[in-house]
C-alpha cells in the first residue's frame, strides 16, 4: 500500500515545472536527451525479475556491471571523472541518461523511470539520480531514493563535516537522510569593481558591504548609480531568491497558498526601479541578461551563488568567450573588474545532490562515490582550488578561506571566505515540495506587471490561477 500511495505521488506531484538555474544555469545542455558512449536510454522490457527486492539483500549481492547515472548536464560527470573514475572498480561500466531540464524533460524522464523501475532489467536500473533543491523533497519524501546511512552505509563521522543546509534540503517527513551533495551554494552579491569606484568612490568589498548593508542602503546605492548613468541591477528576476530565501514561513499552509511579505517587498522594489529606471528589464538567462555582465554592460551588480561567480559570471565578462579559444585572464573583457560581498541578506541559490535509486545492484559502488566526492576533505578541498567552485566541507573551506587564497577574476579577493561565513546562516527551515512551481508562477505572474501590462491585484489574480492549475489539490 505504501509503494502505491508513493505511485500516486509521483504522478501526481513529481510532474512539476522547470528550475531556474542550479547550478550555473549549469542547467542547460543542448539537444535532447543525450546519447553517447557512456549514454543510453531506459528501456521497458516488461519483463519482471528478480531485481525488485529488498534493499538489504541487494547490499549483500555483488555489484552490478553497469552504474547508471541520471542527471540534466555534464557538471556531474566532470566531477565523477576528474575526482572519482580512477577508483571505479574494474568490470563495472558508467553509463549517463542526460536529459536536459528544458521543459521540465529530465523530471519527466526521471519520473516515468523510476515507476519502471521495478520491472527494468538489472542493468537497465536507475543507481543514482541528481536532483535540485527546488524539487528535491518531491524525490525525497517517497521510498524511491535510499537511506544514505542505514541502506548505503554512510556514517554520521562521514556526513559531519557537511553544511547543516545541504542535508536538510534532502531530508524527508521521517527525518532520513536521502541525498548528499559536493557542492554548498550560498550567494554573494558581485559588483564591477570600476562601477564602484564610480559611484561610492571605492571597490573595497568591506566598505562596499557598508553601503549594501540592508535593502534600504541598496536602495540608496541604486538612486547613485542611476544619477551616474548606471543600472543596479540588470532585470525584474535579479534580486527574487534573495527575497524567497528569507521568507518567514512555507508557501503552502495546509491546503492553502500563503503569499510571504517578504515576496510583496520584492514586487514592490522591482517595480521600482522598473519604473525608475534602475534595473534594465531583462530576465534570467536572456541574452540581453548576459550581456549586461560583459564588457558593454553598466549595471552595478548581480546577486549569485558559488556556481555562478566560477562559472556564468566568469564566462559572461569575457570579450573573447573561452569557446571561441578565449582566454581566462586579464585582458579579456572585464575579466578582474569584479569583487563580491555579502550583500543586504544571506541566501543560497541551487545545488546539486546525489540521491541513490531503491533497487540499485551497485551499493558498495554508490557508497565509495559519495564518500570520495561529498566526504573527503582532501578532495573537497581540490575541487575548491582547482574550479573556484565552493564544496561542501566545512574544514576543507575554513583551510582555504584562513589561507592567502586569491581569485584572479575577483581581482585577487579571496571569495572562499566571504561564503564560508555565509553558508553556516543559510535557512531551509520553510521549504516545502511546491517551492519550484510557485516561484515560477509568482514571477512569471508578477512580469506582466513590471512590464505595465496588468495592475498589481490582476497579476495577483493571474498567479493564483497559475498556481492551482499547475497544483489542483491546494487552494487560496
Amino acid at each position: 500500500m505504501k509503494r502505491n500511495l508513493l505511485l500516486l505521488l509521483l504522478v501526481t506531484v513529481l510532474t512539476g515545472a522547470l528550475l531556474i538555474g542550479c547550478g550555473s544555469d549549469t542547467s542547460e545542455t543542448d539537444g535532447d536527451s543525450k546519447e553517447t558512449k557512456d549514454t543510453v536510454e531506459t528501456q521497458d522490457t516488461g519483463k519482471e525479475t528478480d531485481d525488485a527486492k529488498e534493499t538489504e539483500d541487494v547490499a549483500d549481492s555483488e555489484e552490478g556491471k553497469v552504474l547508471r547515472i541520471y542527471c540534466w548536464n555534464e557538471e556531474f560527470q566532470s566531477r565523477f571523472n576528474d575526482y572519482y573514475s580512477h577508483k571505479l572498480p574494474d568490470g563495472i561500466e558508467v553509463e549517463w541518461v542526460i536529459t536536459p531540464n528544458e521543459g521540465n524533460a529530465y523530471q519527466d524522464k526521471l519520473d516515468q523511470d523510476l515507476l519502471n523501475q521495478d520491472k527494468a532489467a538489472a542493468d537497465e536500473k536507475i543507481d543514482i539520480f541528481l536532483v535540485e533543491a527546488d524539487y528535491a523533497l518531491k524525490y525525497v519524501n517517497t521510498d524511491y531514493t535510499l537511506d544514505v546511512i542505514k541502506d548505503i552505509g554512510l556514517t554520521e563521522d562521514d556526513i559531519s563535516q557537511m553544511y547543516g543546509y545541504t542535508k536538510e534540503i534532502v531530508t524527508d517527513s521521517n527525518g532520513v537522510l536521502k541525498g548528499v551533495t559536493w557542492q554548498a551554494t550560498p550567494g554573494l552579491f558581485a559588483y564591477r569593481r570600476s562601477i564602484a569606484k564610480d559611484v561610492l568612490g571605492t571597490d573595497d568589498p568591506v566598505k562596499v558591504q557598508e553601503y549594501l548593508a540592508d535593502w534600504d542602503k541598496f536602495d540608496e546605492v541604486a538612486e547613485k548609480a542611476n544619477a551616474k548613468g548606471y543600472k543596479m541591477l540588470s532585470g525584474y528576476d535579479d534580486s527574487y531568491r534573495v527575497f524567497s530565501n528569507n521568507v518567514s514561513g512555507p508557501w503552502v499552509d495546509g491546503t492553502k497558498i500563503v503569499i510571504d511579505d517578504n515576496l510583496m517587498r520584492w514586487v514592490d522594489q522591482t517595480k521600482e526601479y522598473t519604473d525608475k529606471g534602475y534595473n534594465n528589464k531583462t530576465s534570467l538567462w536572456a541574452p540581453e541578461w548576459s550581456a549586461d555582465q560583459g564588457p558593454s554592460g553598466k549595471v552595478f551588480g548581480f546577486f549569485y551563488s558559488t556556481w555562478g561567480i566560477n562559472f556564468t559570471l566568469l564566462e559572461n565578462s569575457l570579450e573573447t568567450p573561452l569557446k571561441e579559444g578565449g582566454v581566462a585572464e586579464v585582458g579579456n573583457g572585464i575579466y578582474g573588474d569584479y569583487a563580491v560581498c555579502q550583500g543586504p541578506e544571506s541566501y543560497y541559490w541551487g545545488g546539486t545532490w546525489i540521491c541513490a535509486a531503491a533497487g540499485t545492484d551497485n551499493i558498495e559502488t554508490i557508497r565509495d562515490v559519495m564518500k570520495t566526492l561529498t566526504c573527503d576533505k582532501d578532495v573537497m578541498k581540490k575541487i575548491t582550488l582547482d574550479t573556484e567552485d565552493y564544496t561542501n566541507n566545512m574544514a576543507a573551506m575554513n583551510e582555504i578561506a584562513e589561507s592567502d587564497y586569491a581569485s584572479e577574476f575577483l581581482g585577487g579577493q579571496n571569495h572562499i571566505a566571504l561564503f564560508a561565513e555565509a553558508a553556516p546562516l543559510i535557512d531551509m527551515s520553510n521549504i516545502s515540495i511546491y517551492d519550484q512551481g510557485l516561484n515560477e508562477e509568482f514571477q512569471k505572474a508578477f512580469k506582466d506587471y513590471f512590464d505595465g501590462n496588468v495592475d498589481k491585484d490582476t497579476a495577483l489574480e493571474n498567479f493564483y490561477t497559475g498556481a492551482v492549475e499547475k497544483y489542483p489539490e491546494l487552494t487560496y
